[in-house]
């Protein structure tokens, strides 16, 4: 089973930046793609930015440029820098391992809060 867990959320002025991580346990299999997602209040939960098995990272329009995600392969963590933060990228941040092979399967984790203030 894999699991997901979150950490680094927190409160920041705008033009600030913040530093998730997500620690990912459990068999990944060979072929995956690693996701962060954001659900603003009252909003639907939105991709942000993903990077894939082979390490070809891709963004949401709105982060590109500001954002960058990477991952560590020797402690199983999946990171998301955040710089030059906006009251825009306020909401509950989520990690995802969307699995494909061998095996499929979608895996969350329980989010962590990020809130810019103006």
């Amino acid at each position: 089973q894999v699991q997901l867990v979150e950490s680094g959320g927190g409160l920041v002025q705008a033009g600030g930046s913040l530093r998730l991580s997500c620690v990912v346990s459990g068999s990944t299999g060979s072929k995956y793609r690693q996701e962060w997602h954001r659900q603003a209040p009252g909003q639907r939960r939105e991709l942000v930015a993903s990077i894939t098995s082979g390490g070809s990272p891709d963004y949401e329009d709105s982060v590109e440029g500001r954002f960058t995600i990477s991952r560590d392969d020797a402690k199983n963590t999946v990171d998301l820098q955040m710089n030059a933060l906006k009251p825009d990228d306020t909401g509950i941040d989520y990690c995802k391992l969307h699995k494909v092979w061998p095996g499929r399967g979608n895996y969350w984790g329980q989010g962590t809060q990020v809130t810019v203030s103006s």
